[in-house]
């Protein structure tokens, strides 16, 4: 427990003293689960014309998991919801039904996002190896 016999809360720095009352620096750049972070790694390893089903074969191929479509495209909703994500409508094509192919890329709010989750990551396993142990492979 930190001094003080306080927890913090989730998001916060140490307590910064004002006029004798405790104010937090929160940090508010929005949070990310790891499957939200997994995508947004997918679409940036396909490039320029990254799209769901070449997301898919990126993160099944490069993260070795196996993904269902329909939780890609939910994450893939909910990330250009969260103003992760930005998307465009390609032109209809025959192969697809005449349907538009929906292309995809990560806004600066998304790099700011994961940039911010990395810090974080990178600060938790900080001397935390010696307590895993070697490496498998």
């Amino acid at each position: 427990m930190p001094p003080g016999g306080r927890r913090r809360r989730a998001g916060t720095t140490a307590p910064l003293t004002r006029g004798g009352t405790e104010a937090y620096n929160v940090d508010m750049s929005p949070s990310l689960g790891e499957f939200e972070q997994v995508v947004l790694l997918g679409v940036l390893r396909a490039g320029d014309d990254a799209y769901g089903s070449r997301v898919l074969k990126e993160i099944e191929a490069v993260g070795g998991r196996r993904v269902s479509r329909g939780a890609l495209y939910v994450t893939l909703d909910r990330l250009e919801d969260k103003g992760l994500l930005r998307s465009r409508l390609g032109d209809p094509t025959p192969t697809r039904g005449g349907r538009p192919r929906r292309y995809l890329r990560v806004s600066a709010a998304g790099l700011r996002a994961l940039r911010s989750s990395r810090a974080s990551l990178l600060r938790l396993w900080d001397g935390i190896e010696a307590a895993l142990g070697p490496v498998e492979g």
